[in-house]
């Protein structure tokens, strides 16, 4: 389902990517972007993009369908009440901030239909995983709208609890920061066992993502796919036998995701 007028608060890094993505995907008939320092000049040339850089140069009739904000979590107290005076039953708000609860969000736009969101960075290139969590007031039209404009950056799903977005925030939203410092400890791990520096980080990078592409379509487990590349007594299981050992990757991950969940909820406040 796509919208007549989308507003979108914030074009760094994530906005872009989503309108980008939007764009190519016609995911609304027009777009407005709030973006102090200016949208990206690729962007802001559409004829369907119109930049401001405030929310007082929108008109006060303006009929919006969606309300998204981009926006880091530390000044959506500040950013969010501007946008109250689009309040309306067919307006959604959409919000990808990490860490800020729909009821936290709510305190800021009162009697509003509120979609909570989670994607990441490979929204850049379409291949985004979001995950999204409506209060009562979303209607099944306003799902279907979030949902397209979540499908134009890549798959997304949906979870009734919003207490699981804390742990989804650390787990995906995070989750590509861990993968890129997987390929950097791997690539200097390579250097140092006398690889050229050019040589390790091609190799590194096309391991993760061949790899992570076989994961993503193959139908065996990711333990199944690991066995496969097991013989008994070879180099993988020497690997192996560190990175699973005690204090190994999987304690290190749990720490990781267990710390990036707290900071989540601390982010709330």
């Amino acid at each position: 389902m796509s919208a007549g007028t989308v507003v979108l608060v914030g074009c760094g890094q994530m906005g872009s990517a989503m309108l980008c993505g939007w764009l190519a995907s016609e995911a609304a008939q027009h777009f407005h972007v709030i973006e102090p320092a200016g949208a990206p000049a690729a962007l802001a040339a559409s004829p369907r993009v119109s930049a401001r850089s405030s929310p007082d140069e929108l008109a006060a009739d303006l009929a919006v369908d969606a309300v998204v904000f981009a926006i880091k979590p530390q000044v959506a107290n500040d950013v969010v009440p501007a946008y109250r005076r689009f309040v309306r039953p067919q307006t959604v708000f959409l919000s990808i901030a990490a860490g800020k609860t729909i009821g936290g969000l709510a305190r800021h736009l009162g009697d509003a239909a509120i979609v909570r969101a989670m994607p990441n960075t490979p929204a850049a290139i379409g291949r985004a995983i979001s995950v999204a969590c409506a209060n009562p007031r979303v209607t099944v039209a306003q799902r279907q709208l979030c949902e397209g404009l979540l499908a134009a950056i890549g798959e997304s799903t949906w979870v009734e609890d919003e207490a699981l977005m804390d742990a989804v925030t650390a787990v995906s939203g995070s989750g590509p920061a861990y993968v890129f410092l997987l390929i950097e400890t791997l690539a200097a791990a390579g250097e140092k066992a006398g690889l050229p520096a050019h040589l390790a980080l091609q190799l590194a990078k096309a391991t993760v993502a061949g790899s992570g592409e076989l994961a993503r379509s193959s139908f065996d487990t990711p333990t199944k796919l690991r066995e496969a590349v097991m013989s008994p007594g070879g180099t993988t299981i020497a690997a192996l036998n560190v990175l699973m050992g005690d204090k190994g990757l999987a304690e290190l991950m749990d720490q990781a995701v267990a710390a990036a969940t707290r900071r989540s909820r601390e982010l709330a406040s």
